[in-house]
């Protein structure tokens, strides 16, 4: 008797080849997808504030939904510009007086490193008129090929700062709607979830959703942690703009390797401008150093991990891993979704427990 499928195992199947032509295609318009994914995430962490002022009254009448939405995004406007706000006066102070500097650090540079060059047979000059030197050579001997790499250089920068801009934009669009129809949402995709199976869904929702409050509340902490620390380690090794950058170090955190790579250049900045010799620059690697160790294996595996259930380890392999996978975006969502992901493993392995699978001797 040949073998035939159900009137259910088939539906069954054909609903699973169509979630995964669906994921195959999610991976396919990947590049497109940024811009939504980053609202997506704004939107879940800024709903509950936007829940909390519809929920007040103005007079007798409850604000609008609406309303709140644009406080909010007033709100997270503001405070990126005073982000802004602090880096910009930094730089513009800091940059006519680093070209004022770079000559004569080149100077000490180049009496410090050449003479132990030489030693070793190597002859270099770091000073102005060496590096001008060794810059113009390259220039003369392959002039082609440099022009050819600029303008291929030129046209592939030129696509990927419009691509930049144009998320920038849509990122405002995107977050608005899915603010003002986070509830409807919901619903939505409660409604489509097989009846069968809606208690569990619901469930294992409000588990992953406690999990990710937890993150926000352990990344806020580091965040915190980190800014004190900074602040106060460079304000202690004599840093005239300790609080500017150690804040802006400890606020980017959230963002993996930015946050700690913006703070690192401008506290090398400072140390070129605000100090002569390599005192400063070893300063700045010293602090540095032991924040990022300190934030790697202590603060981000304790206060975050262990709040979304997370082994240290794990929280290393997940941001490697989907580092990995999915490039930057990857490195973002490596936490939460590793927080989603254990929700769903631990149903995974209580199910199994109770299979007849595992039970049957």
């Amino acid at each position: 008797m040949p073998f035939s499928f159900t009137t259910e195992q088939r539906q069954t199947i054909a609903w699973l080849l169509l979630g995964l032509s669906l994921l195959v295609l999610m991976i396919l318009l990947g590049p497109i997808l940024t811009p939504f994914v980053a609202a997506a995430i704004l939107a879940y962490a800024l709903n509950p504030g936007v829940d909390w002022l519809a929920s007040r009254r103005i007079g007798k009448l409850y604000v609008p939904r609406m309303l709140a939405v644009v406080a909010i995004l007033i709100l997270l406007l503001v405070a990126l510009l005073a982000l802004i706000l602090v880096v910009i006066p930094m730089l513009q102070k800091q940059i006519p007086l680093l070209q004022e500097k770079i000559p004569n650090f080149l100077i000490w540079l180049n009496d410090f490193i050449s003479p132990r060059l030489q030693e070793l047979g190597i002859e270099v000059r770091l000073d102005s008129a060496g590096i001008k030197e060794m810059v113009m050579q390259y220039f003369s001997t392959s002039g082609d090929e440099i022009w050819a790499a600029i303008l291929s250089s030129a046209k592939v920068g030129s696509t990927a700062v419009l691509g930049w801009i144009a998320t920038l934009f849509l990122i405002p669009i995107v977050l608005f709607y899915l603010m003002l129809d986070w509830h409807a949402l919901l619903v939505r995709l409660r409604n489509t979830v097989p009846r069968r199976w809606v208690n569990r869904t619901v469930i294992m929702a409000n588990e992953a959703d406690s999990l990710l409050a937890q993150y926000l509340r352990g990344q806020l902490l580091v965040m915190l942690v980190l800014a004190v620390y900074y602040s106060a380690a460079l304000a202690i090794a004599g840093f005239d703009v300790a609080l500017p950058v150690g804040i802006l170090t400890g606020l980017l955190v959230f963002i993996p390797y930015l946050g700690f790579g913006l703070g690192l250049i401008l506290a090398l900045i400072a140390a070129v401008l605000q100090f002569d010799g390599f005192h400063g620059l070893l300063a700045v690697a010293l602090i540095y150093g032991v924040g990022q160790v300190v934030e790697s294996f202590y603060l981000t595996p304790y206060l975050v991990g262990e709040r979304i259930g997370l082994h240290p380890l794990a929280v290393i392999f997940a941001l490697l891993a989907f580092g990995q996978l999915f490039g930057f975006v990857g490195v973002l969502l490596a936490l939460p979704a590793s927080a989603i992901l254990s929700v769903a493993l631990r149903h995974l392995r209580f199910n199994y427990l109770k299979s007849s699978f595992y039970n049957q001797s």
